[in-house]
C-alpha cells in the first residue's frame, strides 16, 4: 500500500489545482512512542527517522501532484503568516518562526504540524492562493487564523476547511482559556460546557467557525474528526504527552 493511501484528503469544494492532505500516524519507521509516521524533530524522536519519514511524504505528495520540499515552521502557538519561499533550496533549509503558511506558487507545499491543536486550511475559488494555519487555543483566540485570511485579496471567494483536532468531550479548559476568547467575541461562550469542577469543555471546532464567519468566509467545511479518541489514526499530546505529529499539507499544482 502507497503511503499516500493513508492521507486524510480534504471534502470541500476547492478548485481541481488545490491539493491538499493530512497525514495520519501509519507508513513511517519511527519506534514507539513516536510510531510510525512522525514528521517533527523537536518531539524526542531520532532525527535519521524523522529525515526518513519526510522523505517518504514527499514522495508520496508527488503521486498526487508534483511538487518541491515543503515549507515546514517553527511553530510557537502565536499569530505570524509567512510567504513559503520560492526557491527550493531556500524552503529546505530555511524555517521560519510561525504558525501559518501561504503561497501563490505552484508545486511548493506549504505546511502545519498538529497533535491536537487545529489545522485549518485556506484557498479562493480561482485557485490563485493556498495556505494552512495551526491553530491552538491562543493562537485561535489571539488572531491566526483572520491574520492567514488577510493575505486573500477578497473573504467572500475564500474556503476553509477544518482537520482532525482535539474534540469537545476531550477539550477541558479553564475558566481563564473561556474569559480570553468572551473578551475577543462574547459570542463564544456558546462554545464552552461548565464542568461540575469547575472547569469547562471547549468546541475548538466551533470557536473556529465563530471567528472564519465574522471575519467573511461563508464556506467552512469540515470539523468531525477528534485527534484524541481516534488513537489508531493520529498522534494526540493531550492523550501521551510524548508522542510524534501529524502534518497537514496544501499546495497548487
Amino acid at each position: 500500500m502507497s503511503l499516500k493511501d493513508s492521507f486524510i484528503m480534504p471534502d470541500w469544494p476547492a478548485p481541481v489545482n488545490v491539493h491538499a492532505v493530512v497525514t495520519t500516524r501509519d507508513g513511517g519507521c519511527s519506534e514507539p512512542p513516536f510510531n510510525s509516521l512522525n514528521l517533527a524533530f523537536h518531539v524526542g524522536d531520532e532525527p535519521s527517522k524523522v529525515v526518513e519519514n519526510r522523505r517518504k511524504l514527499l514522495s508520496a505528495l508527488n503521486e498526487i501532484a508534483p511538487c518541491g520540499p515543503p515549507q515546514w515552521l517553527q511553530q510557537v502557538h502565536g499569530t505570524e503568516v509567512v510567504d513559503a519561499f520560492s526557491e527550493p533550496k531556500r524552503r529546505a533549509q530555511t524555517v521560519p518562526e510561525a504558525d501559518a503558511v501561504t503561497t501563490t506558487h505552484r508545486g511548493l507545499p506549504c505546511v502545519v504540524m498538529t497533535a491536537d491543536c487545529l489545522p485549518v486550511f485556506f484557498c479562493d475559488q480561482s485557485g490563485h492562493r493556498v495556505a494552512v494555519a495551526h491553530a491552538g487555543w491562543r493562537g485561535l483566540c489571539s488572531g491566526i487564523l483572520e491574520n492567514t485570511l488577510a493575505k486573500f485579496s477578497n473573504p467572500a471567494e475564500v474556503m476553509c476547511w477544518l482537520g482532525p483536532a482535539i474534540g469537545t468531550a476531550a477539550f477541558e479548559v479553564g475558566a481563564e482559556v473561556r474569559e480570553a476568547f468572551i473578551k475577543v467575541d462574547a459570542a463564544a461562550s456558546k462554545a464552552f460546557t461548565a464542568q461540575p469542577n469547575g472547569k469547562y469543555l471547549a468546541d475548538i471546532y466551533a470557536l473556529a467557525r465563530q471567528r472564519l464567519m465574522k471575519a467573511g468566509i461563508g464556506m467552512i467545511s469540515g470539523g468531525d474528526l477528534c485527534t484524541v479518541t481516534d488513537k489508531e489514526r493520529f498522534f494526540s499530546y493531550r492523550r501521551e504527552q510524548t508522542t510524534g505529529r501529524m502534518a497537514s499539507i496544501i499546495w497548487l499544482a
